[in-house]
């Protein structure tokens, strides 16, 4: 007898299982069944599995019996006439819903031409074996697996129109790219999801050849004249929120300039944007420091008497400034209230973000690249008919990569940009390649792709023939306007008086082994001195018990806890986080006897 499970719990035995299973499969075919169950015989541990719980992920095939699909002619015509609709199909069991149990048994078919008298199934679409980011890279099925689902990961980190209503939204972090388009060459699915409404990229001229060594590795060279037409220009917007919250004993915070006689008062340079209500007006340049919300708070810690005598004074500053680094306009100023009725001041910034060395692009098949210099325009290389390209891209990131699809769309973007018409690269089921070159031949080019070139310095003509086309490029959201960093002094940290860590925080940049030997290599050791002494302090030690002294700063002389006034004190340099371990090696009832040799 063969056990039976119904969502892996045990219902009982049958004798006939792999009946017991066809009559459950043909049953939920006619509609007697929900088209959620499945069922499944495993003959080797000889069992029966039935399923039925929610939440498992199910996918459609349509049905297979000896070799010939259940779907037909005709569905498809009435399909296209509106006569049936999808639903229809599954409900007269051409199609069926399979999860991961019944897939087991089942023999799925890629295409009706692979079809034998031994499948069950058939993929209703080769693209359906991929998700949706996948689906949107060009002649998918030409290139290296890896490469397929890197360039659907960079396609999510591009910047494009997000949102029609932006305008009006407060949203984190987000960027908007100027001049959007929708691309030429294009899937079934940019068609499906309704791209043309949420582009997120640009049809740019790609060239690809060397430029005096400045793409190399994963480089891209940018034409400076595309960038001054708007080429990958995008807006950053930034939220700043400020709220007046309500303390214990009534005391509340207050958004206004502070008074001068608030702990922690700023100069007057720095409220100077803000109005009589002590917000910040729209379309004010504002940059690093500046308040955009003039905002004091009760103090932090009140005393029991304090309760009774609160003065102006005691009140301390908490306005909303802009962190290090940072600058822009103020776009939009919203005043309201939160949930708990508290006012709520929400100010926008915007900061125009123009292409620059260090800005990461891609194209859709995962081929990223960071700016490494931004060229004049009269000194990019031209072809015969004068077009010069927005990028150049090194070739030396195809033949390790395998992308051919990222050299398919650029042959297939310039035949679709000289028709005027878009190309279908829509995966395993594209355009085909030769009639692609041969469209581009009856234009009078080259059906490789490939053009004479002159150089843009020289004009002199490039002995080779250059690869040069139209490809849709993404500008990610990766600025270095974002990243960049750099400190002399500044804060830091109460525990270790090292510096502090982060870019938001102004901290320091770390330095390891490795960069330690960059600089001695490039022979400015002197710059380690400081660098490695981020914490040096002077502390005194006793010679006799080892013990860290005390210095009292009133008397200006230095004595021992242990050995008392009379001990010898020596002041020895060391590192902070050193004289912090030794206080935690004391918590743990352990001697730390420091011996001093070698006074200079």
């Amino acid at each position: 007898m063969t056990e039976v499970y119904l969502d892996n719990k045990f219902v009982g035995t049958i004798k006939n299982p792999e009946d017991f299973v066809d009559r459950i499969v043909s049953e939920r075919r006619m509609g007697k069944l929900p088209i959620t169950v499945n069922a499944a015989y495993n003959k080797e541990i000889d069992e029966v599995k039935v399923e039925i719980a929610s939440g498992r992920s199910v996918r459609p095939l349509i049905v297979v019996k000896d070799g010939k699909p259940y779907i037909t002619e005709k569905h498809i015509d009435q399909l296209k006439k509106n006569e049936i609709t999808w639903s229809d199909l599954v409900k007269q069991g051409v199609i069926e819903y399979l999860d991961c149990t019944e897939e087991e048994n089942a023999l799925v078919a890629f295409k009706e031409e692979d079809l034998t008298t031994e499948h069950t199934h058939l993929e209703i679409s080769p693209l359906s074996i991929v998700g949706i980011a996948t689906s949107f890279v060009p002649f998918g099925n030409y290139n290296h697996g890896v490469r397929l689902s890197q360039g659907a990961k960079n396609q999510k980190q591009a910047i494009g129109f997000y949102i029609a209503n932006y305008y009006t939204r407060m949203d984190m972090d987000v960027s908007l790219l100027h001049y959007p388009q929708y691309p030429i060459v294009k899937t079934l699915m940019h068609d499906t999801l309704d791209y043309e409404k949420h582009p997120s990229g640009q049809n740019i001229i790609v060239a690809v050849m060397s430029y005096q060594g400045y793409n190399m590795e994963d480089a891209i060279v940018i034409n400076k004249g595309s960038v001054d037409r708007g080429l990958a220009r995008s807006t950053y917007y930034r939220p700043m929120i400020a709220e007046e919250l309500r303390y214990s004993g009534g005391l509340i915070d207050e958004i206004s300039i502070p008074d001068k006689d608030v702990k922690g008062f700023r100069t007057e340079h720095d409220y100077r944007m803000l109005g009589e209500d002590g917000i910040i007006h729209p379309e004010a340049v504002i940059a690093e420091g500046d308040v955009i919300i003039g905002k004091s708070s009760p103090p932090r810690f009140l005393s029991s008497m304090d309760e009774y005598n609160l003065t102006s004074s005691s009140r301390r500053e908490s306005s909303l400034a802009l962190k290090h680094g940072e600058r822009g306009v103020v776009d939009f100023v919203v005043l309201t209230e939160n949930s708990e009725g508290n006012r709520l001041v929400q100010v926008r910034v915007r900061d125009q973000r123009i292409p620059e060395i260090g800005d990461k692009l891609t194209s859709r098949h995962g081929q990223k690249g960071v700016i490494s210099i931004v060229i004049p325009e009269e000194n990019i290389p031209f072809t015969a008919s004068g077009i010069r390209p927005d990028i150049i891209f090194s070739p030396h990131g195809i033949p390790s990569r395998m992308t051919m699809g990222h050299l398919l769309e650029s042959l297939a973007g310039k035949t679709g940009a000289l028709l005027g018409r878009r190309i279908d690269s829509t995966m395993f089921e594209s355009e085909n390649e030769e009639d692609i070159k041969k469209e581009l031949l009856e234009m009078g080019f080259a059906e490789n792709g490939t053009e004479t070139m002159y150089n843009g310095i020289t004009g002199e003509r490039y002995m080779a023939r250059i690869f040069i086309g139209e490809m849709y490029y993404l500008k990610l959201k990766h600025m270095v306007a974002n990243k960049v960093h750099s400190r002399a002094r500044g804060p830091i940290q109460l525990l270790t008086r090292q510096p502090t860590e982060g870019r938001a925080n102004e901290g320091g940049l770390r330095l390891g082994e490795m960069e330690k030997d960059t600089f001695i290599a490039h022979g400015t050791a002197l710059v380690l001195k400081e660098r490695f002494s981020a914490d040096n302090t002077i502390v005194p030690v006793c010679e006799q018990c080892g013990m860290l002294g005390i210095y009292d700063a009133r008397r200006d002389r230095s004595f021992c806890a242990v050995c008392g006034e009379d001990a010898e004190i020596s002041t020895v340099e060391m590192s902070y986080a050193f004289k912090l371990m030794l206080d935690e090696i004391k918590s743990l009832a352990v001697y730390p006897k420091l011996k001093l040799e070698g006074k200079y």
